[in-house]
């Protein structure tokens, strides 16, 4: 209600606002009005239009709204789950109960009671846990109970803990069960089954390619076979293990291959994606012998085993592998592609056959159960329909008559909390059951899915022969012309709308929460006020990880997203072929697109750089560089293990790195620029609005703001400006505060044909920002998420505006806060606008400095710079902590609370934790 009422306020000051800054009235953009634009100019609609300017949170009758372009209102009954996102979970053998693994809630297991339909227990590190376990990461599958069901397997990073399980359901007396590392590999167990007795628990060892057998009694390793890449899922069929390789087979001489924790996998090398995907089967009555291989699709995950047949979701090539295991031979394969327009990203991603003869199987990424009629291995089965889910479905199961569902995401990042606004880890999950409906039903609510999801006939459009249409900057049609030839396409890090742009009064925002005003982001907000201010976009992602895929893959593939309950294989997926699509990449599709790419920094994995080179170095060479022409002192080098990537990459742009200015990546790429002029795809990674870096938070965030100012300038001011549009985003918003929805980002979008001086309140995503460029550029969508979404058509007008953007001087001086002044002197900067908020003194007040220190010292673990350096590394409760005491002097609470708190103190500093995050 809070926000409603704000909105109407902001809405009858807008006209009125816009009217003094620009001197004119600049009409507001409605839905009404740019619906009549779209279709007069013929372009088909997709998700994104539907949301007209709905807002992540709020309920519609299509259902609720998400930042990824879905609406949710899943079939049957759900419980929401407010400890985290479900990881994975399991019936247990009586079917009263659910235990799941969780992560991003201070916690590692929930118990659920199904006949109460309610959270029933909560199991992790902290001191209020009982019983308490040693840490909350959890890997890709389980928990797993024993066939009695008095005992309970919660898989960890090397091992198990294990539970008693009370006649309550209830779980107690943890052991831990370690599995050793194997040099730098972690055990990272997958899928765990026991065996009929109860005596051994066979494991999937993730980490180490192999699969063990343990003695549930001592804890011991029995025995230990070698098995394809990356194994996951496990299943016992009679005396044959079979188990998912996730990786695929071993490579052999002559493949191409990308690292996979330390294994060189089968890759494209273009995409880098995984090339094969295989099931081991282990002969238990003769485990001496040969472990036998059977090729499925790709990324096969879930198994499931059932009258004589074994299921697998082969999850990157969106399909369904039946196994005959009486002669282990693959005799049918199931898609899973429920829109024509696309064939990949629905991530097919667990499946159950149900007792009247039902195959159901989750599309993660599409919010559905798909259901088929099955009868046999070898007969075909027959499609029926699909039922809505919550966000992200990963898990079903058939109980009786019922059918149980987790959903990873829940409803979104809507936990209750007593911040002024959510953050992206304020993450949920849900349990949802019904029972089975009928076929008419079933088909009913196939058209709700494909209406959440925008699956709309015509969403992407071809051009025919030579039939082009005039220039116009977002072709309705892939192939037509554009006004714009060059695409720059800036990655920053990590800020949230109200962050940023709180302050501006004739956007939706709260100032209360803004921590990088005007005086900060001068350039942020005179590009806001010339070019547009968009106050309803969303970035999808809970950090980097997924952030940083969502914008280079238009999706966070199921790999990273089953992933993040410990991070431990990979984080970033940049160096890992399980992160990558098999459609590939947004530079490799403006390839095949034929067009020129060049990358600064975006999705690169490695940096070298000399041991002189402090962040005050290079802050003096930037200032060189700029003042004389001459190039770099310091040779940095960045690469990405990706070969498409790397061969268009300038090595000399440092990736993530908070010992790097922004100021001096700017002055790498302007004497590229200058040189060489621009490719049509331009990506580049700004990354010093994270914060955490030698410089105060402030000084950081204004260091990326002038070094945006100036790349905008430099464009802005050149023979290519005329045909150039820059799209400003962030990865992902992480854990800041906002109080509409954690998701919501600031944006900019930069060019002669974008609508200039307007307020835009319509839904946008990081999606439609991928669609759009893919429009502009002729890149065929990459999968059913960027199909489906709506190019901003709305943004851009056939009537350019070829004033060009001129620099702001910072107001925050880019050395504020360092312990050791550059040689070349401190910065001095311009003064800050006395209408705008002051930025507070970084100068620590002497009854905060004990605090501070202890701050400093946390920081100084987070590997924030140097060769290992992880964007999101820390956690992301105390990283938000850390940057808003900073921020305001420490002098100011943290929303919601009552105090300032040190890093081990911080309320709901949950797993992810400060080893592993993201």
């Amino acid at each position: 209600m809070q926000v409603t009422r704000h909105r109407r306020r902001v809405q009858k000051e807008r006209s009125g606002f816009l009217s003094r800054r620009f001197g004119r009235r600049i009409p507001l953009v409605t839905a009404g009005t740019s619906a009549l634009a779209l279709v007069a100019a013929g372009a088909a609609f997709a998700q994104t239009h539907q949301f007209g300017t709905e807002q992540v949170g709020q309920t519609t009758h299509n259902g609720q709204v998400i930042a990824s372009d879905q609406y949710l209102a899943p079939y049957g009954e759900h419980l929401v789950v407010n400890n985290g996102k479900i990881m994975s979970s399991t019936v247990s053998p009586d079917g009263t109960h659910l235990a799941a693994s969780v992560t991003d809630g201070n916690a590692a297991l929930a118990v659920v009671d199904l006949n109460g339909w309610k959270v029933q227990q909560v199991v992790g590190n902290a001191a209020s846990s009982s019983p308490r376990i040693k840490g909350n990461d959890v890997g890709q599958e389980g928990p797993t109970y024993s066939p009695d069901g008095k005992q309970l397997w919660l898989g960890q990073t090397n091992g198990y803990t294990r539970f008693t399980v009370n006649a309550d359901g209830t779980v107690a007396d943890p052991t831990y069960i370690a599995i050793p590392a194997d040099g730098a590999k972690h055990a990272l167990v997958g899928a765990a089954v026991f065996s009929a007795d109860g005596s051994t628990v066979y494991s999937a060892v993730n980490g180490q390619n192999r699969v063990v057998a343990i003695d549930t009694a001592t804890g011991s390793i029995e025995q230990s076979w070698a098995v394809g890449n990356a194994p996951r899922g496990l299943v016992q069929v009679g005396d044959k293990l079979y188990v998912s390789n996730e990786g695929g087979r071993p490579a052999k001489p002559g493949d191409t291959t990308i690292n996979s924790y330390g294994t060189q996998v089968p890759a494209d090398p273009e995409t880098g994606a995984t090339t094969t995907g295989t099931v081991s089967v282990i002969d238990l009555a003769h485990p001496a012998d040969a472990v036998s291989s059977i090729d499925v699709g790709l990324h096969p995950t879930a198994l499931y085993a059932e009258k004589g047949a074994l299921f697998v979701t082969d999850t990157a090539s969106n399909d369904v592998s039946v196994i005959d295991t009486a002669k282990d031979k693959v005799v049918q394969t199931i898609s899973t592609q429920p829109w024509p327009e696309a064939s990949v990203g629905y991530e097919p991603d667990a499946v159950t056959l149900t007792d009247d003869g039902h195959l159901l199987v989750t599309l993660g990424r599409a919010n559905a159960v798909a259901v088929y009629r099955y009868n046999s291995p070898l007969e075909p089965v027959s499609y029926v329909g699909l039922l809505p889910t919550d966000y992200f479905p990963s898990e079903i199961a058939s109980v009786g008559r019922q059918v149980v569902v987790s959903n990873t995401r829940g409803i979104d990042a809507l936990r209750p909390t007593t911040s002024a606004g959510h953050g992206t880890h304020d993450t949920t999950s849900s349990v949802q059951r019904f029972t089975l409906p009928d076929d008419s039903v079933i088909r009913a609510q196939t058209s709700k899915v494909f209406r959440q999801n925008g699956w709309t006939a015509g969403s992407v459009k071809f051009a025919k022969g030579k039939d082009r249409g005039r220039p116009v900057p977002v072709p309705a049609r892939l192939g037509d012309p554009s006004t714009i030839k060059h695409v720059f396409l800036i990655v920053k890090e990590n800020r949230t709308y109200d962050q940023v742009l709180g302050d501006m009064p004739e956007g939706n925002g709260d100032p209360s929460l803004t921590e990088f005003g005007e005086n900060v982001t001068p350039n942020q907000h005179a590009m806001a006020s010339q070019f547009g201010l968009y106050d309803n976009t969303y970035d999808i992602g809970t950090n980097s990880a997924e952030g940083h895929n969502w914008l280079m893959q238009a999706d966070n593939p199921e790999y990273t997203e089953s992933s993040a309950g410990e991070y431990a294989r990979s984080y970033d997926t940049e160096d890992d072929a399980l992160g990558h699509q098999k459609s590939g990449f947004l530079w490799t599709g403006a390839q095949a697109a034929g067009k020129s790419v060049r990358d600064f920094g975006e999705f690169q994995q490695f940096l070298t750089k000399p041991s002189g080179s402090s962040w005050q170095n290079l802050y003096c060479d930037a200032k060189n560089m700029d003042a004389t022409g001459q190039g770099s002192a310091y040779t940095l080098n960045s690469s990405s293990p990706i070969p498409s990537l790397n061969d268009v990459s300038v090595h000399g742009f440092a990736k993530f790195d908070t010992s790097v200015p922004d100021v001096y990546r700017e002055q790498v790429w302007k004497q590229d620029f200058e040189k060489n002029g621009p490719a049509n795809l331009n990506m580049f990674w700004l990354s010093s609005d994270h914060t955490g870096g030698p410089a105060s938070a402030s000084a950081q965030v204004a260091d990326n703001d002038l070094a945006t100012g100036r790349i905008v300038d430099e464009i802005s001011h050149s023979k290519y400006w005329k045909d150039s549009a820059i799209f400003v985003v962030e990865d992902d918003s992480q854990a800041g505060l906002d109080h509409v929805d954690g998701h919501r980002a600031p944006i900019q979008i930069i060019s002669p044909w974008s609508q200039h001086g307007e307020v835009d309140s319509h839904y946008y995503s990081q999606i439609t920002v991928i669609r759009t460029i893919e429009q502009i550029l002729g890149i065929h969508p990459m999968n059913q998420k960027d199909s489906a979404a709506t190019p901003m058509t709305r943004a851009f007008t056939g009537h350019p505006d070829y004033t060009p953007f001129t620099a702001l001087p910072n107001r925050t001086s880019l050395t504020d806060g360092l312990s050791t002044p550059p040689s070349c002197g401190v910065d001095t900067p311009a003064p800050q606008d006395p209408k705008a908020a002051a930025v507070p003194a970084t100068k620590v007040p002497a009854a905060e400095k004990p605090l501070a220190s202890q701050w400093d010292s946390w920081k100084s673990k987070q590997r924030l710079t140097g060769p290992n350096a992880v964007p999101d590394y820390a956690n992301p409760a105390q990283m938000n902590h850390y940057t808003w005491y900073q921020t305001h002097n420490w002098a100011k609470p943290y929303p919601g609370e009552k105090k300032l708190y040190a890093p081990n103190d911080v309320p709901g500093a949950y797993i992810p934790s400060s080893e592993n995050d993201g």
